[in-house]
């Protein structure tokens, strides 16, 4: 069965833009907690308060990332499986997830910086 992605021209570009925006603005959010966490900028909020405030965009963005990722791999699936810069890039995604979601969210909880 023929992937009804592959039959236009303009999928891969626009899925293109949409998956870059995702990682835009989930790593940008992700960003703001971990330089308040290390004292850089944003001193007006808490890291808890700041954590609260980007939470739903950095989950928005991790979310239209990942789904238009696996979009993007449903196009040609055996090319990307068969790349090893593309299976390092989803273990690393996956490790820097589960760090951010554990050890900088009880960071930000705690309140340091």
């Amino acid at each position: 069965m023929q992937n009804p992605l592959n039959e236009s021209a303009a999928a891969f570009p626009v899925l293109e833009c949409i998956h870059v925006a995702g990682i835009v603005c989930g790593v940008g959010t992700a960003a703001l907690v971990n330089f308040r966490l290390l004292g850089v900028g944003l001193r007006r909020s808490s890291p808890a308060q700041l954590w609260r405030a980007t939470m739903p965009w950095t989950l928005a963005g991790l979310t239209v990332a990942i789904f238009s990722g696996l979009l993007l791999f449903s196009m040609d699936p055996e090319q990307y499986y068969a790349n090893p810069a593309f299976r390092f890039k989803t273990a690393v995604l996956l490790l820097a997830i589960v760090f951010y979601y554990t050890v900088v969210r009880r960071a930000a909880a705690a309140g340091r910086s």
